[in-house]
């Protein structure tokens, strides 16, 4: 059985929720004021995998969130900010892990999202109409976890994500585009969530998924490139959407995760000896989690959010 130890649980516990009352005059918020509803996504689910999500304020983080959200059904990063496509699914994930999907105005939303979608089938990430791979996949995903699929054209929506399959097995944000972990991901998600994995070479993917893998245990967004924790979530959650977990070294991974935590303040980084982040310690809690660490919930693997809440939405 893998070890995950040293894993100190309390004190990441602290470290999000110092991150999660960040001083709203401070240099930090000012420059991260625009993607909020991200970063609480992040923040609380993370807390949620640790088993403290009861901690948080829940009725004051539903309240704000609530006032992010647009005449148009979108929500901004934050509040008066203009609406777009990822922080609409981040509101809604929030909504999801405290089980108050019912006080959201799913309608609205719904046609929101639906307004994004352009006749090939790709989604635009807000009105000014860049098109990429992860808003389809935000599009589905938002629209799979309010069960309403049916508001746009899941087909068109698979034939666009199709498009950007490359030689090597691996995605791209566009067709033609470079194979990225990230947008693997995305892409992979998308065709999990439709049910159609079938439409591609699992095998050649899973070996491009694969090779990811470095000496260090890490895995990386591509190739020649230097490992980094995010891409335990990217690569890793592809894999086992392809049911090819054990393609990779598991115990390597685990290691590397371990060895980017801050031991002294709590949180992952990036990189083992890098500041930790919540960005970072996020996908390092979900990777872990995905590889079988006992002190955290399972995540699963295409909604991003603990496998109990999927199960009772």
């Amino acid at each position: 059985m893998d070890s995950f130890s040293p894993f100190p649980v309390d004190l990441h516990q602290q470290y999000l929720f110092k991150a999660q009352n960040l001083d709203t005059k401070s240099w930090e918020y000012f420059l991260t004021a625009h993607k909020r509803i991200s970063g609480a996504y992040w923040t609380l689910t993370s807390i949620d995998l640790l088993h403290g999500l009861e901690k948080t304020d829940e009725n004051a983080i539903v309240s704000w969130i609530l006032s992010c959200q647009h005449e148009s059904g979108g929500f901004g990063g934050n509040v008066d900010q203009d609406p777009n496509l990822l922080s609409t699914l981040s509101a809604v994930q929030c909504l999801a892990l405290y089980r108050r999907l019912h006080e959201l105005n799913q309608e609205k939303i719904v046609s929101y999202v639906a307004s994004l979608q352009l006749s090939d089938g790709s989604f635009m990430g807000d009105i000014w109409g860049e098109v990429d791979s992860r808003f389809t996949y935000a599009a589905i995903l938002c629209l799979s976890i309010l069960q309403r699929l049916d508001a746009v054209r899941v087909d068109k929506a698979v034939e666009f994500i199709l498009s950007c399959l490359n030689f090597d097995g691996g995605f791209g944000c566009i067709p033609g585009a470079e194979s990225h972990s990230g947008q693997v991901f995305c892409c992979i998600g998308t065709l999990y969530l439709t049910d159609s994995l079938h439409r591609i070479d699992q095998e050649l993917t899973g070996w491009w998924l694969a090779e990811r893998q470095l000496k260090n245990g890490g895995l990386n967004g591509r190739p020649d490139k230097k490992a980094d924790v995010c891409y335990s979530w990217w690569v890793l959650s592809s894999l086992v959407m392809l049911n090819k977990l054990d393609w990779i070294d598991s115990s390597k991974l685990i290691e590397f995760i371990l060895r980017s935590q801050d031991l002294e303040n709590g949180g992952i980084a990036d990189y083992p000896g890098d500041r930790s982040d919540v960005f970072h310690t996020f996908f390092g809690l979900a990777g872990l989690s995905l590889l079988g660490c006992p002190q955290l919930k399972k995540i699963h693997p295409a909604y991003a959010l603990p496998v109990e809440i999927i199960s009772r939405e």
